[in-house]
């Protein structure tokens, strides 16, 4: 999947990526937005910037992340 900038996705799951670590499990089912998704070297196993509501801004394996339903109206 490829993620734009601006995109309101939802953290839904844990990742098997190595970059995974444990304190991430509370992200979990947090939304954000993306801020950086790496599309210039659009790379699938390229880390996605996303600023979560309340919790800052941090870089996420795309397998962890799907985006929501008022995404679409970018596409």
């Amino acid at each position: 999947m490829v993620f734009r900038r601006g995109q309101k996705v939802e953290v839904f799951q844990r990742s098997a990526d190595e970059s995974w670590e444990d304190y991430m499990d509370e992200y979990v089912g947090l939304h954000g937005i993306i801020t950086d998704p790496d599309s210039t070297i659009n790379d699938p196993d390229a880390l996605v910037e996303v600023s979560l509501v309340g919790k800052g801004t941090h870089r996420f394996p795309q397998d962890c992340l799907r985006l929501l339903e008022d995404s679409s109206a970018h596409k």
